[in-house]
């Protein structure tokens, strides 16, 4: 693609991303209100389910993950495994400090600043819920994020392949040492089906569309035609993702209004402080924009899906730790999108290239 043309995709972006928040925040409150006022949709829906997965939200997922996968070539990921350093930052800070952080962050405020406000009892449970969140980096809709900073698509996918398989074997013990037990129940059923749903169902989708159209239609088409009608259709994906889920779990928030922003503070503190370090450690080591974005965005969202289904699996679906996990779905798209913003004006800290100078800043 040439120059001209990504500064024309990337000024349309900005056009749709502008007014994105307010879209957000829209779609939330439809999802409460239908919630609220039509609860047949939640009981109807909420029927399809495995292993706790929702199976309507994972396909609006994977609706936003196909257009990305489809912009892979898949010949560069061996490349990007080639290039370690995105990988190591990515891996240090998802795993040897955001769990740690988000569990003394968030019981400095539950158990200190918010004493007054806060049992001791429920300050424990709603830190639990901090705990799943913390130790479940983002899976999924870090190809959001991705596609918003012009990030590497095969990259991107290298280190999200990377995090999973450390997920696998560290979610547990991290959360059974911060939780202070040494019986935790992960439902591995629900971790497994969440990689199958979010990333391979979606990657095989894409590399077989890439591979049969280009084959039979050539790479011109593909780029120039193929790919366009698949404009907005992540963000449109994002949107009626947001309305599902809080179409499910609009009750708890109406009923805990007080509680949810006591909860969000730690949580957004979280949020900028892991991201903070992750991309001022890619700066340092002068890595590319399009590799430090996407790691940095990994660490500071959440696998939300997985964080409120251990929780379910765990205390049931009405318990505070739960609200925990849904006030950081509440909170995790406005905070996102700003650190979106945030990367996208600070494009010209970065080189351009692997190995080169830093860029200017744009305008």
């Amino acid at each position: 693609m040439s120059q001209k043309k990504k500064e024309s995709a990337r000024q349309g972006m900005d056009f749709f991303s502008r007014n994105l928040t307010l879209w957000v925040a829209l779609c939330i409150v439809i999802g409460v209100a239908i919630g609220q006022f039509l609860p047949v949709v939640p009981d109807t829906l909420g029927q399809f389910t495995v292993y706790e997965i929702s199976i309507p939200i994972a396909v609006l997922i994977w609706l936003m993950i196909y257009p990305m996968m489809l912009k892979i070539d898949f010949k560069s990921i061996v490349a990007a495994t080639k290039k370690p350093k995105g990988l190591i930052v990515t891996s240090t800070v998802n795993w040897l400090i955001k769990p740690f952080t988000m569990y003394l962050i968030a019981a400095f405020f539950f158990r200190f600043v918010f004493q007054a406000f806060l049992p001791t009892e429920l300050a424990n449970q709603y830190l639990a819920g901090a705990v799943l969140l913390g130790a479940a980096p983002c899976t999924a809709m870090v190809f959001v994020w991705s596609h918003l900073t012009d990030g590497d698509p095969a990259y991107t996918l290298v280190q999200v392949a990377v995090n999973n398989l450390i997920l696998l074997v560290a979610f547990t013990p991290i959360v059974a040492f911060l939780l202070g037990v040494s019986d935790v129940f992960v439902p591995y059923g629900t971790l497994f089906l969440s990689v199958a749903l979010f990333i391979v169902i979606p990657l095989v989708g894409g590399f077989i569309s890439r591979e049969q159209i280009i084959k039979n239609k050539g790479i011109e088409y593909f780029e120039n035609v193929f790919l366009k009608k698949f404009d907005n259709i992540t963000m449109v994906g994002l949107l009626l993702t947001l309305i599902l889920i809080f179409t499910f779990q609009g009750e708890a928030l109406v009923n805990n209004p007080i509680h949810i922003a006591l909860i969000a503070v730690p949580l957004i503190i979280q949020t900028f402080f892991i991201f903070s370090i992750a991309y001022g450690w890619a700066k340092a080591w002068k890595l590319t924009h399009n590799v430090a974005s996407p790691g940095a965005m990994i660490g500071a969202s959440n696998f939300f899906e997985l964080a409120l289904a251990v929780s379910i699996a765990l205390f049931g679906p009405q318990h505070p730790a739960t609200l925990a996990t849904v006030v950081g779905v509440l909170v995790e798209v406005p905070l996102m999108l700003t650190l979106v913003r945030i990367a996208n004006k600070t494009r010209h800290w970065f080189p351009q290239k692997e190995g080169g100078n830093v860029g200017t800043k744009s305008s």
